[in-house]
């Protein structure tokens, strides 16, 4: 392969938009494009999309493998989409094979929120870490959880739905069938519903000196610390890692969200505990997609 095994493209598939890069092994960003998702996004609009896009992005064929981001779930050998959310037509894609088709290239698929992590893991704010958890908070709450190094998703490809777990059993439902998730009360369509503001102008406000809107940024943090809590007493990470759009608030929150932390966890369990918020911005995925990838061309990584 010469050349080519030195090089790998990273793919976010979104609802609105796809982003691809073309990387090296050591995580360098040679070229990147964000292209729109067809409308409606059906599997088969979406294969010749990215397809199109790279060509664009790798007219001389350097890179040697792909990784892809997307919305929903995948299977363990990361081969196959099997739902998509806010994409038309999604259920058991075998989005791999097609691609591998359509390109020539190995392909490996992952759930974007774990694309996310890997991003962070390899180029962002994990990168000191064998041992982290990210969270995503945005529209949701997703999640992603490195151990050893490597992104764990269990046996059906399906583990780390981090927003998923419960806070408060009568909390309100989620699309999930749970109720009360963390993500009933960390996600921007959460904060939407309980202020009836938007978090951008929570923040604004907070930071203009709002008392109302800077007890709301330490009454999430609760919320929040309270539900890191639990995950930690499973997982003891070296690091959390926050990120998503509201993470653009994590100075008026944080404080909250370590104390509650340093009085719900035992000390053996969070030693050495760092709290972070995500480096990478709306880049992460695309990033997480290329470290995905990297196998496919350099076995020892």
């Amino acid at each position: 392969m010469g050349a080519a095994a030195q090089q790998v493209i990273g793919i976010d598939l979104g609802g609105s938009a796809i982003k691809l890069g073309r990387f090296t092994v050591s995580g360098d960003c040679l070229a990147d494009l964000t292209v729109p998702t067809p409308q409606p996004a059906t599997p088969a609009a979406v294969v010749s999309a990215i397809a199109v896009a790279i060509d664009q992005l790798d007219p001389h064929r350097e890179a040697g493998a792909i990784g892809l981001g997307t919305p929903g779930p995948a299977d363990a050998a990361g081969r196959i989409a099997r739902v998509a959310i806010n994409l038309a037509g999604w259920r058991d894609v075998p989005i791999a094979d097609w691609l591998e088709d359509k390109t020539g290239r190995p392909t490996l698929v992952a759930n974007d929120a774990n694309c996310a992590g890997l991003g962070e893991a390899w180029l962002g704010a994990g990168r000191n870490f064998q041992d982290l958890i990210l969270l995503t908070l945005g529209t949701g709450v997703g999640g992603a959880v490195i151990l050893n190094g490597e992104l764990f998703v269990g046996r059906q490809g399906t583990a780390a739905e981090l927003g998923l777990i419960t806070l408060n059993p009568d909390g309100p439902p989620c699309n999930s069938g749970n109720r009360g998730s963390l993500e009933q009360y960390c996600s921007v369509q959460a904060i939407q519903r309980q202020t009836g503001r938007s978090p951008a102008e929570l923040y604004q406000q907070a930071q203009a000196g709002d008392v109302e809107a800077i007890t709301f940024w330490q009454t999430y943090g609760r919320w929040l610390g309270a539900g890191l809590a639990s995950l930690v007493y499973v997982l003891t990470p070296e690091a959390i890692i926050l990120g998503g759009g509201v993470s653009a608030a994590a100075d008026l929150f944080l404080p909250t969200v370590r104390q509650e932390l340093e009085e719900r966890v035992l000390p053996s369990s969070r030693q050495g505990l760092q709290v972070l918020v995500a480096e990478l911005g709306n880049r992460a995925g695309m990033v997480g997609a290329a470290r995905l990838a990297l196998p496919l061309v350099h076995p020892t990584r």
